[in-house]
């Protein structure tokens, strides 16, 4: 069983790691802020410093915590407060001489820390509400520009799935499409850079040009061309990208994909331009469909010179299946930053699985690989050779 090469680094990735790390130092600096007043306050108290009063800035850890945390991190920034309060007065043996002092500062921590909870609450609550409403409306218009494959297209069986990553509400650049023609079956799953509306946006540009052209163009290769110079159509448009999306675009403006054609021949061809390779599982064994002469994705058409590689064959006898997928599913992770291993997932699913019985046992697989944590999209389409 041949290896699958890992996908290289995209560009721009290391600055946007960088602004990644910065905007998490920042965020565990003020997640830590209200418990390090605490602590401050209660070094002061001890120390023969004492004398100084602490009691209103030790008051405002509960609110601080408000801010960055939930309702049960603003309650133990309130419980360290008070107990940071009752330790200093009974280090100071200041019971009997500053009682009502005492108790002021206890009132007011009682008071910020209530209201604090109550706000925190209702803060997370609509936060929630309102981004489970952007992922409502971002999955429905996925699914609007996505359809369900067909489950019998000619001579194959296939089913289709497509899952969002889990860490928030952008809607990736994931597509797929598969169509009967007068050539036998075509179709396509491609990987467009990106996230939000400009990447749906350059779905529905990929989608819809392949969508016409499977049906006219004799070579599954001018296919993949009509996408290509669609994609290209539609970034020069001016006023496509705003100025925030621009300089992703810029930096990232290329799409991987694959276009296979399964005619009555027990044979598929493929064209692929930078996309994971296929799998194909034949008599309980799975093997990496490789391109034999590797092509640059979409948009990176400049930087190969020559005549294009003409489109690869491969047998596809009956009772194979041909997995095509999008690189979240290779490039998933476990805690301990193993990759998920789809080949071997795919050997132990039981033969007599339907084609959606197979997509769900990988997505139960994936599941647990990650522990439901999926960093990125993920796109599959499965086909069974009937005949």
């Amino acid at each position: 069983m041949r290896s699958h090469p890992r996908s290289p680094v995209r560009p721009g990735a290391s600055s946007r790691a960088g602004v990644s790390r910065r905007g998490e130092a920042l965020f565990l600096l003020a997640h830590g802020a209200p418990f390090a007043i605490a602590l401050g306050v209660l070094g002061i108290e001890l120390s023969p410093a004492h004398d100084l009063v602490t009691g209103p800035v030790l008051t405002t850890t509960p609110a601080l915590a408000a801010l960055t945390m939930g309702p049960v991190g603003t309650l133990s920034a309130a419980t360290l407060a008070v107990g940071v309060n009752v330790t200093s007065a009974t280090y100071n043996h200041s019971w009997g001489t500053q009682t009502q002092l005492i108790i002021g500062n206890f009132l007011g921590l009682i008071v910020v820390s209530v209201v604090s909870v109550i706000l925190s609450n209702a803060v997370r609550t609509r936060r929630q509400s309102e981004l489970d409403q952007v992922r409502r409306i971002a999955v429905a218009a996925q699914e609007v520009v996505l359809r369900p494959v067909p489950e019998l297209l000619g001579p194959v069986r296939a089913a289709s799935m497509c899952l969002a990553a889990e860490t928030g509400a952008l809607v990736g650049g994931d597509l797929y499409e598969a169509v009967q023609t007068r050539y036998g079956v075509r179709l396509i799953v491609g990987d467009v850079r990106g996230k939000g509306l400009s990447a749906i946006r350059a779905v529905a540009v990929a989608l819809g040009a392949f969508r016409e052209a499977v049906h006219y163009e004799d070579e599954v290769r001018e296919v993949m061309n009509h996408c290509a110079a669609a994609l290209r159509r539609e970034a020069a448009v001016p006023g496509t990208y705003s100025q925030a999306e621009l300089p992703e675009v810029l930096m990232e403006g290329f799409t991987t994909a694959l276009i296979a054609q399964v005619p009555d021949a027990p044979v598929v061809h493929v064209v692929n331009r930078g996309h994971p390779p296929p799998l194909l599982l034949r008599q309980g064994a799975a093997q990496a469909l490789m391109p034999v002469s590797p092509q640059p994705p979409l948009g990176l058409e400049d930087l190969v010179h020559g005549p294009p590689a003409p489109p690869d064959g491969y047998p596809f006898l009956p009772g194979d299946r041909l997995l095509f997928y999008t690189d979240g599913v290779i490039e998933a992770r476990n805690r301990d930053g193993d990759f998920f291993p789809l080949p071997q997932t795919m050997e132990h699913i039981p033969a007599d699985a339907s084609p959606q019985e197979f997509l769900d046992e990988v997505h139960e697989a994936l599941i647990r690989h990650t522990e439901g944590r999926l960093t990125d999209d993920v796109a599959m389409i499965l086909v069974d050779r009937l005949a």
